[in-house]
């Protein structure tokens, strides 16, 4: 029984909207922040794949959703490629040495750090209800660039945006290396059970047209085309925030099944733009979820009425905040599974 998330990624049109959140699974929950405690940092919940099956698993079993995200990071691959990885509190991550000042052929890769997230998809998958879609991801490699040239993350990519442009046979490598090493990862989560992939181009609005182009688009093709042979009935999920108006292009270009649409897009502006056939996902705004009443009311019924009769699943337009009140979940949920 492949379930509503898995039947809209593959193009069909069904009884009700399919739904998860992005960061689904995380500090909002007070489970999770009581499972936190306990063990310890990001990184160490992250690499302790029964506390990261048990993490995926919360937010299923509190709200029901149509699909589990694997709960991990985009910046494994980076430690798997051989930089140093921390979360440091009240700093986010990084990374060591850092490639805007180091030779990415310095680093020892180890590719050890992939195992016990497949160790995780494996477990949370013999877990699920037979109808709720097991989901694995991926950082796109621009987005993983610009942590892995910078050592963390910044307002404008600077580094990484420089970078590309000063030295584009350099900087082509690490794109290269990110793409190498997320394809067997990719890859890797699809065999221990993900029945549908997301790659997160977090930070693709960042870039001009003709960088969008390179750096984002034909990676991202890449990438697909070789998840595509070896796992031709696993739908990929493509979402570049921040695209814009290189959204249709986008969708045109990486063929990907399926796109994620982030919270400064017009529903409608989208609709009209791409393909009728293609799957959309998304895109009410987080902050509508912290702030409830009427205005979120309204917002999500727009998203749906504004992607009626294509395949749609219905999301945030990035990750769901950790003050979001459960309540106000809760009352998403009402509404978007009272839609036809």
């Amino acid at each position: 029984m492949p379930g509503l998330l898995l039947d809209t990624l593959r193009g069909e049109l069904t009884t009700r909207r399919p739904v998860w959140l992005m960061r689904q699974a995380g500090r909002y929950l007070p489970e999770y922040r009581a499972l936190r405690a306990e063990k310890g940092g990001f990184l160490n919940l992250v690499y302790d794949s029964e506390a990261a099956t048990e993490i995926t698993l919360q937010p299923v079993r509190r709200f029901g959703f149509d699909g589990a995200i694997l709960f991990s990071d985009i910046l494994i691959v980076p430690h798997a490629l051989g930089q140093d990885l921390q979360f440091l509190a009240g700093e986010g991550p990084h990374l060591s040495p850092r490639l805007v000042d180091t030779a990415l052929a310095s680093l020892t890769p180890a590719p050890h750090h992939f195992q016990p997230v497949w160790d995780t998809v494996r477990l949370t998958k013999a877990q699920l209800p037979a109808d709720v879609t097991m989901l694995g991801f991926i950082g796109s490699p621009w987005t993983v660039a610009t942590y892995m040239v910078a050592g963390e993350g910044s307002k404008d990519h600077h580094l990484a945006r420089s970078m590309a442009y000063r030295d584009p046979v350099g900087f082509g490598a690490i794109i290269e290396a990110i793409s190498e090493a997320s394809i067997t990862y990719l890859s890797g989560q699809i065999e221990a059970g993900a029945e549908a992939v997301q790659l997160f181009d977090s930070w693709s609005g960042s870039l001009s047209p003709q960088q969008f182009e390179r750096w984002v688009v034909a990676p991202t093709a890449r990438i697909v085309d070789a998840i595509r042979a070896k796992h031709p009935q696993v739908p990929i999920i493509g979402f570049p925030k921040g695209a814009g108006a290189k959204l249709p292009a986008y969708a045109r270009e990486t063929g990907v099944d399926a796109v994620g649409v982030d919270e400064t897009q017009e529903p409608e502006w989208v609709h009209a733009h791409l393909p009728p056939e293609m799957p959309v996902q998304g895109n009410l705004d987080p902050l509508l979820l912290i702030a409830g009443g009427a205005a979120l009311d309204e917002a999500a019924r727009r998203v749906l009425r504004a992607f009626a009769g294509r395949p749609h699943v219905f999301n945030l337009g990035h990750g769901i905040d950790q003050t979001t009140p459960i309540a106000n979940v809760e009352r998403l949920l009402e509404i978007v599974r009272a839609a036809a």
